[in-house]
C-alpha cells in the first residue's frame, strides 16, 4: 500500500470509525538497526492516533479487525505523531492532536453524540 492509494481515503478505524494514517515499514525500534527489541512493527501499518492503536498491513492487506490492532506505548505514540505531522510541533504540546493539523483529529461521519457539531 502506498500513500496515494485511493483505498486510504475510505479506510476507517474499526473502533471509532475515524481516519487512519499510513505508517511505512520503518515503524520499528528507535534503538538502532542492530537491536531486535521493540521491532515487532517493522512492517507497514495503519495508525489511529486518537485511540493509540496500530493495525498491521500483511502482504498488502490491512488487518482491520478490532482484535488485530495493538496499543502503542506513550513514547511510541509521541514518535508516531511526529512522523504523521512531518515533525512539526506547532505549539510544543507533543501528543495533542487537537491543536495541530486539523486532518488528524477529524472523523469520517461515524457515530456522533446527539447535539454535537463539528466544523
Amino acid at each position: 500500500m502506498n500513500p496515494d492509494d485511493p483505498l486510504l481515503k475510505i479506510l476507517a478505524c474499526p473502533l471509532d470509525k475515524g481516519p487512519l494514517h499510513l505508517l511505512g515499514k520503518e515503524t520499528g525500534s528507535t534503538r538502532g538497526p542492530e537491536s531486535t527489541e521493540g521491532t515487532e512493527s517493522t512492517e507497514a501499518a495503519l495508525y489511529n492516533p486518537r485511540l493509540r492503536r496500530r493495525y498491521p498491513i500483511v502482504d498488502g492487506i490491512p488487518q482491520l479487525l478490532p482484535s488485530s490492532g495493538e496499543q502503542v506505548t506513550d513514547d511510541e505514540h509521541e514518535d508516531l505523531l511526529l512522523r504523521i505531522t512531518g515533525g512539526d510541533d506547532l505549539d510544543g504540546s507533543r501528543g495533542d492532536l487537537s491543536s495541530s493539523s486539523g486532518d488528524l483529529s477529524g472523523s469520517r461521519g461515524g457515530p456522533r453524540k446527539p447535539g454535537s457539531m463539528t466544523p
